[in-house]
């Protein structure tokens, strides 16, 4: 029976031909020959490296070990990647007729077993559960010297007399640390006994003791006595696995762990960066077998085993070199069926184990890390983020009391700087790195999260550039050199628009020298691009390809480098052309919407000027300004001023919420639901619809007077002694029957104006 033992892991089914075993893997949440490996990463901060965000994701915190996957919720910020796990009572919670006769106790269940959660708290920097009591005459913890009314347990299941805020074995809330508390005789506000609602909050914080399992409450039964607590979700961040690595500086250098043990199933996974030819990653040795991973050359890697048989050698060859000082991932894998390794994303190298033979892996010696027992062959660069079977090897531990080896790797940028999106620049950190998005129109852990707003008809965004000297009204040519400083010989412009309206002014900059870019709405739709610099006058680019007020989104890029004009629209090159002026002098100001100092503006500008822009608009970037995002983030310290309605929203939800919706119904708030009598585009689907309406019904009645007249005459030729009376019926007939009709005209053109407001 070659199902007996069992050797399909984690719950997978076993089944058998003559010659094999199989397992099926499906509903464990594992994969591979043997359901060894786990289909979901080990933390949030390995979600993140993916380029995920936030959302609830499962987390399998051992790897491949017995450890079942558990469901937690990865908030994924700028500065952070927090795990959050719920349990079953997180909200505030009223107790009352509680005593130390009749405690009112409540247990925690998160939906996991205890193991689960301490492998994800051991595995974090930090923990924390808020625990908050609201009290009025219910004493908490009978500061300072009594026994405590209430209390929490804890992991071990062990009773704790401290409160949020407050440090293990000190009796004490956060207000008696901070001496703080309503009452300095007591330690925590509660204790003070008052007839009115007060409450101690805080965080615990204390890893060994997390998470809260149990709550005790013991004083709630006097008169006028009444409580409330709160216990959060477990919160934690941080992995202290992810970015564990040690460099090796000379070949002799090696960290040394005990022997690994994994007889039947094994699995090696690393990250590795480094500059030499060749090196030894690890290497276990036994009596006579060994396993050893290795980089043999600039562009092949090496797994080697032997459990007896021989040796067995699974080789990857990489079409570019792997000794570029970039992180490469190595995953080596060793089961009854099968011996494989994979780098990074090459294809696989999977060699079928002998159906009969030794089939035991026995090591009995030390583990060696970047190097080997013989001191010959070691690794110089740096390895991260060792699992052995799912456990973790603190490299950066070991790192700090052996020689020629020192915790860390600096250079995280250079591998993952391409994650930082839309010129967010990648910074480094001790543990990884982050993605700086001050520079940028954008946000979030990458640099990817719109800023968006809605614009009103007359709403104004205006950012003031930096006079590097007072500015004279009669500046004559030789004056520009007090604006060497500002002279722009460049310009790089994105930004994103969802409008109906047509005309609108989109964009606006000014010089102090009256030159100017315009990014306009013309009234039929068309988008125009218009430089008025010194040399070349006034210059108008139109984009006729479509009307760009038709409630969709739309993607701008202007980009000027010196006398070279590119211009894209929804990631398609519209514009090429060459000026014979470089630069831009003395840059005043940038407008979104309506320019409110307008004394200045060329008719066209003007006249698009006089509608604003109604709509949204998204991620503004000029150069290293992010104008929009200053005015929504950090409107009181950037030089940015707002008039009007601004509204933070996203544009990309507007635009699903219409192809969503068939029928929507606006607010007068809502901008694109206002009706404009002066909007022409509006008033020309108006008058259209309401003429072809008018065509279609006065042919259809042509068409009845027509077939009315030829019966009538057919008529009257058979029935000629009645044509007198038949006229004398006809005429009020008729005179009915257009009335009708013209009734019937009315009807459609209002119908057609009815639902367009709809």
């Amino acid at each position: 029976n070659r199902c007996l033992p069992n050797y399909c892991e984690h719950g997978g089914k076993c089944s058998q031909s003559w010659t094999t075993f199989y397992c099926d893997c499906n509903d464990t949440g594992y994969m591979g020959t043997t359901c060894h490996n786990s289909i979901y990463e080990q933390s949030c901060e390995a979600y993140r490296h993916q380029g995920k965000t936030s959302g609830f994701f499962y987390i399998d915190s051992d790897g491949s070990g017995p450890l079942g996957p558990l469901r937690v919720f990865c908030n994924i910020t700028e500065d952070k990647i927090w795990t959050a796990v719920q349990h079953n009572n997180t909200g505030l919670t009223r107790v009352q007729r509680a005593d130390t006769k009749k405690p009112y106790t409540m247990f925690f269940n998160y939906n996991s077993s205890m193991e689960q959660l301490e492998a994800m708290i051991n595995s974090a920097e930090y923990c924390e559960q808020e625990a908050a009591y609201h009290c009025k005459k219910s004493r908490l913890l009978n500061t300072p010297n009594g026994m405590p009314f209430a209390w929490w347990v804890g992991r071990a299941n062990e009773k704790h007399l401290y409160w949020g805020g407050s440090l293990p074995g000190i009796q004490q809330c956060a207000c008696g640390l901070e001496e703080s508390c309503l009452d300095m005789r007591y330690f925590c506000n509660c204790d003070a006994d008052r007839e009115e609602w007060t409450n101690d909050t805080g965080l615990l914080a204390f890893k060994d003791h997390l998470p809260v399992t149990q709550i005790v409450i013991t004083d709630t039964n006097r008169s006028n006595s009444e409580a409330a607590w709160k216990i959060g979700p477990l919160r934690c961040y941080g992995d202290r696995q992810f970015w564990n690595a040690a460099s090796f500086n000379t070949e002799a250098s090696y960290l040394h762990f005990p022997p690994f043990h994994a007889e039947v199933s094994a699995d090696i996974s690393f990250f590795f960066k480094t500059t030499a030819a060749s090196g030894m990653f690890l290497e276990n040795l036994g009596i006579k077998d060994f396993i050893r991973l290795e980089i043999r050359s600039p562009k092949e890697i090496t797994f080697s085993i032997d459990v007896g048989n021989g040796p067995t050698e699974a080789t990857v060859q990489s079409p570019t070199p792997l000794n570029d000082n970039q992180w490469h991932y190595v995953r080596a894998e060793r089961n009854l069926k099968q011996t494989s390794l994979q780098v990074d994303s090459l294809p696989k190298k999977v060699l079928e184990a002998p159906a009969e033979g030794h089939f035991r892996l026995q090591l009995n010696s030390q583990l060696f890390v970047g190097g080997t027992a013989s001191r010959q062959k070691g690794f110089l660069g740096c390895i991260r983020s060792l699992h052995l079977n799912g456990q973790k090897l603190d490299l950066e531990e070991k790192a700090k009391m052996t020689p020629g080896v020192k915790p860390g790797c600096p250079g995280h940028c250079s591998s993952y700087g391409n994650l930082c999106h839309n010129g967010g620049k990648c910074v480094e950190k001790y543990n990884g790195y982050s993605c700086d998005c001050t520079n940028s129109a954008y946000e979030g852990p990458f640099c990817k999260d719109e800023v968006s707003a809605l614009f009103e008809a007359g709403t104004s965004v205006t950012y003031i550039f930096q006079e590097p000297y007072p500015v004279t009204k009669n500046a004559s040519t030789s004056s520009s050199a007090i604006y060497v400083d500002a002279v722009m010989s460049k310009e790089n412009i994105a930004f994103s628009f969802l409008t109906a309206h047509a005309p609108s002014l989109l964009l606006y900059i000014n010089t102090y020298f009256h030159e100017y870019l315009a990014v306009i709405l013309s009234k039929n739709g068309s988008l125009q691009v218009r430089y008025k610099l010194s040399k070349d006058g006034l210059l108008i680019f139109t984009i006729n390809s479509g009307n760009f007020a038709n409630r969709e989104l739309h993607h701008v890029k202007i980009n000027r480098e010196g006398r070279e004009l590119v211009v894209q629209v929804d990631q398609v090159l519209k514009i090429k052309h060459n000026f014979s002026e470089i630069d831009f002098k003395a840059i005043k100001s940038l407008t979104l919407g309506k320019v409110t100092d307008s004394l200045s503006l060329d008719p066209e500008v003007s006249k698009a000027n006089a509608y604003g822009f109604t709509g949204c608009l998204s991620s503004v970037q000029y150069n290293h300004i992010a104008p929009l995002k200053a005015a929504l983030r950090h409107p009181s310290i950037a030089p940015v001023t707002v008039k009007g309605s601004l509204t933070e929203s996203s544009c990309a939800s507007i635009m699903e919420a219409d192809v969503n919706t068939a029928t929507t119904i606006y607010s007068s708030s809502d901008p694109f639901g206002k009706t404009d009598e002066r909007e022409p585009l509006t008033n020309a689907v108006r008058s259209d619809s309401a003429v072809i309406g008018g065509v279609i019904a006065v042919v259809i009645f042509i068409i009845f007077c027509i077939i009315a007249i030829m019966s009538r005459f057919l008529y009257q030729h058979k029935q000629a002694h009645r044509s007198s009376q038949a006229k004398e019926k006809e005429y009020p007939e008729n005179l009915e029957s257009s009335f009708k009709a013209d009734i019937d005209l009315q009807n459609t053109v209002s119908e057609c104006k009815r639902e367009y407001f709809i």
